[in-house]
């Protein structure tokens, strides 16, 4: 671990550089493409070009969240600065902290902010992002992180007391065990009356989930093959996109959204750099990602057994989203 000044008030923290991004890439290419049914994380999509992609797919008519957690923020963000008096504000998932700024205006405003902590995978990202948060809220300290969900939870810098924001709906790409596993290690890590902020979508018809999810533009499509441009490009591979159909499915039983890439063929392809020869069906799937939706019991369920206090359940005027303000008591 390394933590360097990158402003008089900024400094960043990398946990996880360019060599492990590319061990932990290799690994997950390895178990996923070699199982009995293919899959990958969804952490892989977001290259340049992915990140690109996902900003195009929040601004489609067909998708919601970003739109709804937005509105949700707009109305409420002055109200949970006011309930929370938070000092620090910790982003999960940060990249440029674009709806946060909604909360950190308020803090600021409310006058109890002191520290900014953006945590992401995407260095590069969090450089460019540190610096303007420490410009736009001069008063305060920002300490980014570079990290993994995964394996870097327990080292959050807390300070204070602190608001996590976890926003986006991001949850939702984890499965039950997963987010037990998410929420559990992040509560371990507040303090009695620190703070979570939870973003999460809501059950809904299917007809306008799956709408979410494969727009008619094609664009979260393009977003889902750009996976195998990571991997021609990381790992030396042959795989052509376009053999690959984009699919959207919801699952009623888990109440998720899957999402996969269909072999439109009988088709071999080679990943050089783990020396991996691989080969699909006709109408195989390589799984890529879950989009969990929930109720309200769900969320209250999932954080009180993570030992964490729903304060306040808050939701668009659709109610097709929520934001989750629990506490550690």
């Amino acid at each position: 671990m390394t933590r360097t000044p990158i402003h008089s008030r900024c400094t960043i923290e990398v946990h996880l550089d360019a060599d492990d991004l590319a061990r932990a890439l290799r690994q997950d290419a390895l178990d996923g493409l070699t199982a009995a049914a293919k899959h990958l994380p969804p952490k892989w999509f977001y290259d340049e070009r992915g990140s690109e992609l996902f900003d195009q797919i929040t601004r489609l008519e067909e998708y919601y969240p970003t739109r709804c957690e937005t509105e949700i923020l707009r109305r409420e963000a002055e109200a949970i600065a006011e309930r929370t008096r938070a000092t620090t504000l910790l982003e999960l998932g940060s990249g440029t902290s674009t709806k946060t700024k909604l909360l950190l205006d308020a803090l600021a405003v409310a006058g109890t902010l002191q520290r900014i902590v953006p945590f992401d995978v995407c260095e590069p990202v969090l450089r460019a992002a540190g610096p303007e948060l420490a410009k736009r809220y001069p008063r305060a300290r920002v300490d980014a992180v570079v990290g993994d969900f995964d394996r870097h939870l327990g080292r959050l810098p807390m300070e204070g007391t602190t608001l996590v924001a976890f926003l986006g709906g991001t949850i939702g790409n984890f499965g039950p065990a997963g987010r037990v596993k998410l929420l559990g290690e992040l509560a371990d890590q507040l303090a009695p009356g620190d703070w979570l902020l939870l973003g999460t979508d809501l059950v809904k018809a299917p007809e306008r989930l799956v709408r979410a999810y494969d727009d008619a533009a094609g664009v979260t499509a393009e977003f889902n093959r750009n996976v195998l441009h990571v991997l021609n490009r990381e790992l030396d591979g042959n795989l052509i996109p376009e053999r690959f159909a984009h699919v959207a499915r919801w699952d009623a039983d888990e109440q998720w959204i899957e999402m996969h890439l269909r072999s439109e063929e009988r088709q071999t392809a080679r990943l050089e750099a783990l020396d991996l020869d691989l080969t699909f069906g006709e109408g195989e799937l390589l799984h890529t990602e879950i989009s969990a939706k929930f109720t309200r019991h769900r969320i209250e369920g999932e954080l009180a057994a993570a030992g964490l206090e729903l304060d306040r359940l808050l939701t668009d005027a659709a109610g097709d989203f929520a934001l989750s303000l629990a506490r550690k008591p």
